[in-house]
């Protein structure tokens, strides 16, 4: 039988007369990025291209996961991205969250420690601890992580521009502890790329900011081997409005650019590569969603084999993190928001994350509360323990429609990188604006397509209800503001300031060379230099970036 013939059959004869009669909810079928949905999809050649594209799970290219036996082995690590108020005040919800059964931490930071500020900065007022932890010294980590060993959790920390500080002062929090650098496993974002595309949070030019990023890469690979340098995050792209293929493409793209620099600063592949991690959105389209992983591991499996020359597995293998849409959150009936993660939870299962964030259905209006982290924890849960999810590796791959869709998102994905290519690379693009302008062109079409009510969403265009929110709230004390500049106070008089000026003196001019940094802030915030006096030291030398008008 000739499975084309039968399908084009099939389409003229018995799906044309029934639609005739019995209409489509809609004229035309696609998904976030475009791609059309036929209603079917034949069988094709089963075996014509099997192992170039799926393989087996734990063997390249990785299409059906990075490890062999996937959730049937160890579920995902379970993470809920917490962080608010003071270190004191975050450090008891972390607790609590561990003892609801979360397997790792994910340190949410404000954006006075996000911009290397100083809670007592002017440039602070107002914001700290509004949207996630304030940490200016390493008294506030120390108590961060009170009570919880550094050698038996897995701490993932969103930071990027002063990443390499934070860093510094986790080692050096760990030290106190009794805890060897080599026993410490976790995760630190530290990609200034997509900051510079989506996320604003930078400080200093590409240039530096592209030394810090590769300094941290050799000194983990001597000296924190069990920690991921680098989280390359497709999360904040999407968040901005691109679609799934164009968040594929642009992390991708950023990817690339680290694997070069580092390369330029004389590290080899196969020494770093097994410690870059990345870090995806989960949207709503669960199809196109686990498609979308998939598609994703294949093409850095072959980035990292065929463009970079690796040759261990393990540099060829894409570990990600998933955190659901925070984009997608509504307002409006915000219990609603619980089916959206689950589903947006469900597609990062179904598609192979090796960690998960579900976010709390309060979170379009303030921050979480206990009990909605621990509503979105359950969600994962019961995924994991109720659904049958878990059970099998790659539960879709095979699938007609699952396959077509990793096959179309790794073609538009890949046609975009060979864009990027032409303009020079990732860092040129965005210089050029490139990649910002596709993703407010797709945000853009999405936002037309709700006003249209093209695109549904649930009880903002359709379905609304008069209501009162009356869910509990999470309030932020003002207080907390000046009790950190008081303790910032006691902490300059009581440590050694002459120390100090020698550390900065000593900072200036290695900022001014090409030596590894990570060593300095070690020794600079363990004699507690704080993290704005560290990164002003900085901007003193390298100056801060500002973005150009597109």
């Amino acid at each position: 039988m000739n499975h084309e013939t039968e399908y084009k059959r099939w389409l003229e004869t018995t799906l044309k007369k029934s639609i005739e009669r019995f209409p489509e909810r809609r004229p035309k079928f696609e998904t976030s990025s475009g791609i059309d949905l036929p209603p079917v999809l034949p069988p094709g050649d089963a075996d014509s291209d099997y192992a170039d594209k799926l393989g087996f799970p734990g063997e390249y290219p990785f299409t059906r996961g990075v490890q062999p036996t996937m959730y049937r082995g160890r579920f995902w690590t379970m993470r809920q991205y917490a962080g608010f108020s003071t270190a004191e005040e975050s450090n008891r919800r972390y607790r609590y969250l561990l003892g609801a059964g979360q397997t790792g931490l994910s340190v949410a930071f404000d954006l006075p420690t996000q911009i290397g500020y100083d809670a007592d900065d002017p440039m602070a007022l107002g914001e700290v601890g509004k949207v996630g932890v304030s940490i200016s010294s390493v008294e506030d980590m120390a108590t961060l992580f009170d009570q919880i060993p550094l050698d038996k959790v897995s701490t993932s920390m969103t930071i990027n521009a002063p990443a390499g500080v934070l860093l510094a002062m986790y080692i050096a929090v760990a030290k106190r502890q009794g805890v060897e650098m080599k026993a410490l496993r976790g995760t630190i974002q530290n990609d200034i790329l997509k900051e510079y595309i989506a996320r604003g949070t930078y400080i200093y030019p590409p240039t530096p900011s592209m030394r810090l990023i590769t300094d941290i890469f050799g000194f983990c690979t001597r000296e924190v081997p069990n920690w991921n340098t680098i989280s390359i995050s497709g999360y904040h792209i999407r968040e901005a409005g691109s679609t799934a293929a164009q968040e594929v493409a642009f992390t991708l793209a950023n990817a690339i650019a680290y694997v070069e620099g580092a390369l330029k600063a004389g590290l080899i592949v196969d020494d770093f590569a097994g410690q870059l991690s990345f870090f995806f959105n989960a949207h709503n389209n669960v199809l196109e969603e686990v498609a979308k992983f998939r598609a994703a591991r294949r093409m850095w499996a072959k980035i990292m084999r065929e463009r970079f020359g690796a040759q261990k597995p393990s540099s060829w293998q894409l570990r990600f993190h998933t955190q659901t849409a925070g984009s997608t959150l509504t307002a409006q009936q915000p219990e609603n928001n619980v089916a959206r993660v689950t589903l947006q939870a469900l597609s990062a299962v179904l598609g192979g994350t090796q960690s998960l964030h579900t976010n709390s259905m309060d979170e379009a209006l303030w921050l979480p509360t206990e009990k909605s982290v621990r509503v979105a924890l359950r969600t994962q849960q019961i995924i994991a323990y109720e659904s049958g999810a878990a059970d099998s590796i790659d539960p879709l791959g095979g699938s007609y429609l699952i396959e077509y869709l990793t096959d179309k998102i790794e073609t538009r994905a890949s046609d975009y990188i060979r864009r990027i290519d032409d303009l020079g690379g990732a860092l040129s693009a965005i210089e050029r604006g490139y990649m910002q302008s596709e993703i407010q062109d797709a945000a853009y079409a999405a936002q037309m397509a709700i006003e249209k009510n093209e695109q549904v969403v649930v009880g903002v265009n359709q379905f609304q209800t008069d209501e009162k929110i009356t869910l509990e709230r999470q309030k932020i004390d003002p207080a907390i503001e000046a009790a950190a500049h008081k303790r910032l106070a006691e902490l300059r008089a009581g440590r050694d300031n002459t120390k100090i000026s020698e550390l900065r003196t000593q900072l200036e001019s290695a900022a001014k060379g090409s030596e590894n940094l990570i060593p300095l802030f070690i020794e600079c915030v363990d004699n507690q230099m704080t993290l704005g006096e560290v990164c002003n030291t900085l901007r003193g030398i390298w100056g801060e970036y500002v973005a150009a008008g597109f």
